[in-house]
């Protein structure tokens, strides 16, 4: 009976090592991509860099996608006067409520109300 090295056993061993580290080698390619790109748009770089990393490509288009912080207008808080943005809901210094009639353009400081979902 013929003994067989391991060698034999999995030929392709040395092929899918390759494949793998083709793999991984990409996903921290598009991990550091999508990581640079959202540090330029204002946000943060481990948090881009952990979409890129799984989600690749769909990573990528999102993070090139997303918005500009610096685009985003600011209204002042009622309460402390810090700078805030638009989107935020509560003043980060000192908790006061904003409001959405506040923010100049949006369809709620046009109309004088506030947006319902009903």
């Amino acid at each position: 009976m013929a003994v067989r090295s391991r060698s034999s056993c999995a030929p392709n061993s040395g092929s899918e090592r390759v494949v793998g580290a083709t793999y991984i080698t990409t996903c921290i390619g598009f991990g550091l991509a999508c990581g640079v790109i959202g540090r330029i748009k204002g946000s943060s770089f481990f948090i881009w860099f952990l979409i890129g990393l799984v989600l690749n490509i769909f990573g990528l288009i999102t993070a090139l996608l997303y918005r500009f912080e610096s685009d985003v207008p600011e209204i002042a808080c009622p309460r402390c006067g810090k700078q805030c943005k638009a989107h935020d809901a509560v003043c980060m210094r000192c908790g006061a409520e904003l409001d959405l009639r506040d923010v100049p353009g949006s369809p709620a400081a046009s109309s004088g109300r506030l947006l319902s979902n009903g």
